[in-house]
């Protein structure tokens, strides 16, 4: 196919993480793409070898120069809808993005992750799930390490693919033996601009399927299309006798992984209902594509998670504090309270703001029932204080820790799960979080 290519005039728009990495592959299969991004300055551009493309052109995107291309490989973090982009498919430029790409040029196994809330837990779980197996994993695409990197590995036997919705728009060749919508709730719906459209993108994850797995509590998580195989994972009793989910004996719950039951509930590693549904899936995916059970319940035994998801970062007199940053949505803070509520005999004080991209914040309203106390911040933080009297809302992260000191005691726990994007007062959710970890080291000593 890329062979072809090297007759085409091809180029990459949008220079970041992916964007560079599929420059780098087009130039090993010895083709010169055309650079462009609407950014004045992009980083990490001079290790790129610019002297072997054909031009790079930052700023404003030109139409014309668009329309000119017979292949854009767009980075999901720009926007189709952007008329430049728009001009150049009316014009019959083929729009594809890097896992696109990836899927023409690799025949080898892909589990296929998507979902609001949860991909990157699950991803990571898979990988560790599979390397223990002895299949040499790789996980990749959102989570950071982009797919045409990886690719490059040739003795990756499996590669585990986290996959947002923006990649999903411009994947149409993607086959997968297993794939998830874990869950979906609204979010990004400044770019889809309705519920609709966005669970429609999500839907792409199950196109080229052989094994497709759904959340029964989640409608929209069901697939549109044929399959040849679908499964339904829950919390509660499997749908069948091969099924999946959890079931309780002699007042144990276990979960319970095609059938048969897998380990303890309580042997998981990681606290909370909705990591139950996570280490779930993991195992059905991993199960599928080859795994053991002995290598899945050693991981679910052991995995201590990622970075700002749910994390304890602080104990102090008997007070946890955990960064979920990564909750950039209201699913994601309502998993966070309705997984760690039934762990916590005290109070639970949440810390919540931010840029809610458009989100509807009364959905958080009834949720927050489970909170004994709310402190907020940041662009919405007012809008998320009015749905609970004697709320808190004060002018940053490190007041609203300083506040949440002040009212914690012991057996509470303390919890950054914004609901919101961070970039109305930080460059990313990690920075949020790191802010959050050390101020309440600083605050609770």
């Amino acid at each position: 196919m890329l062979t072809a290519w090297q007759q085409k005039r091809i180029a990459v728009v949008g220079l970041g993480l992916s964007g560079q990495a599929t420059v780098r592959f087009l130039l090993q299969q010895g083709i010169r793409p055309v650079l462009m991004d609407s950014r004045r300055k992009v980083s990490g551009l001079d290790s790129l070898p610019l002297d072997k493309t054909d031009g790079l052109y930052l700023g404003e995107l030109d139409a014309n120069r668009l329309a000119q291309m017979d292949v854009l490989l767009v980075s999901p973090g720009l926007d189709l809808r952007h008329s430049a982009i728009r001009f150049a498919m009316a014009q019959g430029v083929e729009v594809i993005g890097d896992i696109e790409l990836f899927a023409r040029c690799t025949s080898k196994p892909v589990i296929a992750i998507t979902g609001s809330n949860g991909k990157s837990t699950v991803t990571r779980m898979v990988e560790a799930i599979l390397q223990h197996s002895g299949i040499k994993a790789v996980a990749a695409g959102n989570i950071g390490l982009p797919a045409l990197d990886a690719i490059q590995d040739t003795a990756t036997e499996v590669f585990v693919l986290e996959l947002s919705s923006f990649q999903l728009d411009t994947t149409r060749s993607l086959h997968s033996v297993a794939s998830t919508i874990l869950n979906i709730s609204a979010d990004h719906l400044d770019r889809y601009g309705s519920m609709q459209a966005y669970c429609q993108s999500k839907q792409g994850v199950y196109q080229g399927s052989r094994v497709a797995f759904y959340n029964r509590a989640d409608r929209h998580t069901l697939p549109q299309g044929k399959l040849d195989e679908l499964h339904s994972l829950g919390l509660d009793a499997p749908e069948d006798s091969d099924g999946y989910g959890i079931v309780e004996r002699a007042g144990t719950d276990y979960l319970v992984l095609a059938g048969t039951e897998l380990m303890p509930v309580s042997q998981l590693s990681l606290l909370g209902r909705h990591n139950q549904y996570n280490a779930l899936t993991a195992a059905a995916l991993s199960l599928v594509a080859g795994a053991d059970f002995a290598s899945i319940r050693h991981v679910l035994s052991q995995f201590q998670g990622l970075d700002h998801r749910c994390q304890l970062v602080h104990q102090h007199n008997e007070v946890r504090w955990v960064n979920d940053s990564k909750a950039t949505n209201i699913g994601a803070t309502l998993a966070a309270l309705d997984g760690l509520r039934p762990v916590i005999s005290g109070q639970l004080i949440l810390l919540a703001g931010g840029d809610g991209k458009g989100q509807d914040m009364t959905e958080l309203s009834p949720a927050l029932q489970q909170v004994e106390q709310l402190i907020t911040f940041g662009q919405d933080g007012a809008a998320i204080a009015a749905l609970k009297t004697n709320s808190y809302q004060v002018k940053d992260l490190n007041e609203a820790v300083r506040k949440a000191a002040e009212l914690a005691r012991p057996g509470d726990l303390v919890l950054l799960s914004p609901a919101c994007a961070s970039l109305d007062m930080f460059s990313n959710y990690q920075q949020r979080g790191e802010l959050f970890a050390k101020a309440a080291k600083e605050v609770a000593r």
